[in-house]
């Protein structure tokens, strides 16, 4: 169990260490040099390569996460830890390449040794380093001051507050270069297809629609009880009714067979076709149209519904339901 003491002042603890690391991001922000920042970001956007973000310890892992945030937000990047480069991952930079150091002191020794091959190579080094009178900050081409005043927690030694701002500018630098190169909302959701929002923008009504033999036709000719047989068969809620070039005239769904039956004298049955049960004309939607799109159609109405026939020009090519949609994620 948690000593009193400690349990009573656990809470202000964290506090302040949140506080403590948030005032370092906000000192980072006003001692950044202007001219090496628009260099940094210059560099990046200018490269005809990757990023190569390079690290040591937790400064690595922050290298990681920095090479996945710009790999994401449209800048082809990649983490390699220095030791491994000096031991042939040297192989992946060129000098179309722009490389990344993080130290929060600046002298780190395997990310020094490394500085001569970057050199030789022409890479240009941006700086990401808590020393500016260390190597690693002499030799960079770009120097992004990462100086803090002390790490959090009472002990001033485990790499706590250093990584956050190395973190923070490394986020800050990906954004930048992502606004500098026009990246819009479609092209994030281009790499991220299995979010939601790479969801709304990239999934179209084809993905998700019911076509080929899935899709649930009839002829205006045939009769109430071909019409349940296709609706049960297929399970979809609705049939389209299509002319015999395949052009859609209706659509009747298992609602409109219900009410049918209903109102109509069981006399009357062997007479009733699809032609006189349908709804003519109906709403429908294109295959190339956003699934998003399809929702927006059915929902946003005064009476909603379910299903979608869908249609190449007059032709009937499937049907998407509200179903399917919802159950993507949309």
């Amino acid at each position: 169990m948690i000593h009193s003491i400690v349990e009573a002042t656990a809470f202000q603890q964290v506090v302040e260490l949140l506080q403590s690391e948030a005032r370092a991001i906000e000192q980072c922000a006003a001692q950044l040099n202007a001219d090496d920042v628009v260099r940094a970001v210059s560099l990046i956007c200018s490269a005809k390569g990757k990023v190569v973000v390079l690290g040591v310890g937790k400064s690595g892992i922050i290298a990681q996460k920095i090479a996945a945030t710009m790999t994401s937000t449209g800048t082809e990047a990649v983490a390699i830890h220095p030791t491994d480069a000096m031991h042939g991952d040297l192989g992946y930079i060129s000098s179309n390449d722009v490389a990344i150091a993080i130290s929060n002191s600046g002298e780190t020794d395997e990310l020094l040794a490394l500085l001569p091959h970057l050199h030789h190579r022409q890479v240009p080094i941006i700086a990401i380093v808590g020393n500016l009178k260390s190597t690693l900050a002499r030799k960079a081409d770009a120097v992004l001051n990462a100086t803090i005043q002390k790490e959090a927690g009472y002990l001033n030694l485990a790499p706590t507050t250093s990584t956050s701002v190395a973190l923070a500018l490394g986020d800050a630098l990906a954004m930048t270069v992502m606004r500098a190169k026009g990246i819009n909302a479609e092209d994030f959701a281009f790499n991220h297809p299995a979010g939601r929002l790479g969801k709304r923008l990239t999934l179209r009504v084809s993905d998700l629609m019911h076509s080929g033999n899935d899709n649930p036709t009839v002829l205006p000719t045939a009769s109430w009880l071909e019409v349940i047989r296709v609706l049960s068969e297929k399970s979809l809620g609705a049939v389209n009714v299509v002319d015999s070039d395949g052009n859609l005239l209706g659509i009747i769904t298992d609602g409109d067979v219900r009410r049918i039956v209903q109102r109509v004298k069981a006399t009357e049955l062997e007479h009733l076709v699809a032609e006189t049960m349908m709804t003519k004309n109906p709403i429908t939607i294109s295959a190339e149209r956003l699934a998003v799109e399809a929702l927006d159609v059915m929902e946003n109405r005064s009476s909603q519904i379910s299903v979608l026939p869908v249609v190449d020009g007059k032709k009937s090519v499937g049907l998407i339901r509200i179903h399917d949609i919802v159950r993507r994620g949309l």
